[in-house]
């Protein structure tokens, strides 16, 4: 049985940013960038991972999840839950759960001996499957999982982030491209209004996030990572 609250997506969202924060689950440094393995420098880093370690944060989360899915998407319009390897399968196994439905998982590639299996699950030809990762950047690899499960014989005109960078336009490019509609709860600008109204950082560490926000790629180029993707 489905039960979820409909909650406003703005209150979602400010909340979901809060709770990222009281779990230490962000990271701002401005002095010393993060390097991700594109190359970029980054002020930022969020660990969604650790929404799993924390019992209430968890369910309040996907129960926002069940509710931004039905309210955006509709009640009847998945046949299973997808996961990606890794951080995606178990959110897609608590997803399905809120929803009643399957859960498969994909690979990143294909195991390589056995059945040689990249998707794991039943997955009838034809499932209209929603494709679930902990968070996205730029739309990279959940195309991977929704390419894959597209090969196999699945329909995917639907995926979600628990958490969404929305600061690169390649992003919204890719799902328009690719002819999938991103559902997401909380951004970075979600992120920098709660520590900007709770006062968590200096003015100067915020302004350098916000500069990060507004142009990613020329911030990483001043402060020594990639200034093109």
């Amino acid at each position: 049985m489905i039960q979820t609250t409909f909650t406003d997506r703005a209150v979602m969202a400010e909340l979901v940013a809060k709770m990222l924060w009281e779990i230490k689950a962000v990271h701002f440094n401005a002095a010393q960038p993060y390097k991700f393995a594109s190359g970029m420098a980054s002020p930022v880093y969020i660990d969604c991972r650790k929404l799993l370690s924390f019992p209430r944060v968890r369910s309040t989360v996907m129960d926002f999840a069940a509710s931004v899915v039905l309210r955006d998407a509709g009640f009847e319009q998945f046949d299973c839950i997808a996961g990606g390897e890794t951080a995606g399968i178990p959110f897609a196994a608590l997803l399905a759960d809120r929803l009643s439905l399957p859960m498969i998982y994909v690979r990143k590639q294909p195991k390589g001996h056995g059945r040689n299996a990249q998707i794991e699950g039943s997955m009838p030809e034809g499932s209209r499957v929603l494709v679930i990762e902990d968070l996205t950047t730029a739309g990279g690899s959940m195309f991977k999982f929704i390419d894959a499960v597209r090969a196999a014989g699945g329909l995917v005109d639907h995926g979600i982030a628990l958490f969404y960078y929305g600061i690169f336009d390649e992003g919204a490019l890719r799902f328009a491209d690719g002819k999938v509609k991103l559902h997401y709860i909380a951004t970075w600008r979600d992120v920098l209004a709660v520590a900007k109204a709770q006062k968590l950082f200096d003015e100067k560490t915020l302004g350098e996030v916000e500069a990060f926000l507004d142009a990613p790629l020329a911030w990483s180029g001043r402060n020594g990572g990639i200034s093109s993707l």
